[in-house]
């Protein structure tokens, strides 16, 4: 069995030929699809996060307004970049978040990937110390952040309060219990997912990671998840993990799917560089009649070693296109993987 959700990028832009023309238009159909995914029995409805883009940029007020108009479905994010938060902002509107939503936040961070400008996070007031580089910056702002999670005081009152406080340190509000074990650390290499596990946080895995042993995405991929789950269970803690990976998998199911993913092209994993030194492998595409979908994912190992799939959907196509294409997968596909 697997929890499976969705994972929109959130992309928007001017053009006659997209269903999301506007940053409005994202924002206001992101909320109608976490909707009728929970409709459809999908298990999670998680966002991208990217700045100075036409995309999805700041999750809390998405986030708080799904978990508004939903009852059960999970609400996460894949990923923010922690180099741009601040860690104890970022604590409050995560507990307003997950308080508004009943405790349904999975909150997936990361240290970060290429963005659109030159060291953005600058722009955001972040810089790194001295002998610190950007991604250094993003984990310590990570551990800020788990840290004021954990809900303890630290923050000396002021003796002559406007309003009255407790006994004690002071700890941000509004606290949410139990949000802490629901981090998640986006990782991109074997040894970011051993220390995701040693701070004890969940995994999320994508569809690129570095190439470190030059075998297919999926085997890759599959060794990172067993070497978080050893250094998990080296690290001594006292509940199961989670893991997600995410895909892109379309079910041929009728002439307009085959005419926008039946044409191939993406069908095998495929190797480039993020920088000038970090060599990365693209996972590849899935897209067949249900019959042969299943045959391939069969063979998946990344998806196997998983507890959580999240279905990367077009969101430029709208609403009811991006739900048949969840739906699809939820009833064609996976019974018969022993996923549902």
């Amino acid at each position: 069995m697997k929890k499976i959700g969705f994972l929109s990028f959130g992309h928007w832009t001017p053009s006659p030929h997209s269903a999301t023309r506007s940053a409005q238009d994202v924002l206001l159909q992101s909320i109608d699809l976490a909707v009728a995914a929970e409709e459809l029995g999908a298990d999670g409805a998680y966002f991208r996060v990217h700045h100075f883009a036409r995309q999805l940029s700041s999750p809390f007020p998405l986030l708080a307004a799904v978990g508004a108009k939903t009852r059960r479905i999970e609400i996460g994010t894949g990923v923010i970049d922690m180099r741009y938060e601040n860690p104890l902002y970022m604590a409050e509107d995560a507990g307003a978040a997950d308080l508004i939503s009943g405790g349904r936040l999975q909150l997936g961070l990361s240290r970060g990937s290429p963005e659109q400008v030159i060291e953005g996070y600058r722009y955001f007031g972040f810089d790194p110390r001295a002998g610190e580089s950007d991604a250094d910056m993003g984990r310590r702002h990570t551990e800020a952040l788990l840290d004021v999670l954990r809900g303890e005081g630290f923050a000396k009152p002021n003796p002559q309060p406007m309003f009255p406080n407790p006994p004690g340190l002071l700890r941000l509000e509004p606290f949410s219990e139990g949000l802490r074990e629901r981090i998640w650390w986006g990782s991109g290499s074997n040894a970011t997912a051993v220390w995701a596990a040693e701070q004890g946080m969940n995994l999320q895995s994508s569809t690129l990671k570095d190439d470190e042993t030059g075998e297919p995405f999926h085997v890759q991929q599959a060794q990172q998840i067993r070497a978080y789950r050893a250094a998990w269970a080296a690290a001594g803690h006292q509940r199961a993990p989670r893991v997600s990976v995410s895909r892109s998998i379309f079910a041929l199911m009728n002439d307009t799917d085959r005419a926008y993913f039946g044409r191939g092209g993406q069908d095998q994993d495929s190797v480039g560089f993020l920088d000038e030194k970090t060599r990365a492998i693209f996972g590849r595409s899935y897209a067949a009649e249900p019959d042969r979908l299943i045959k391939m994912l069969a063979e998946d190992e990344g998806i196997a070693e998983a507890d959580t799939l999240l279905l990367t959907i077009p969101n430029q196509l709208g609403v009811d296109y991006c739900a048949h294409v969840i739906d699809s997968i939820l009833t064609h596909v996976a019974p018969a993987l022993g996923w549902r």
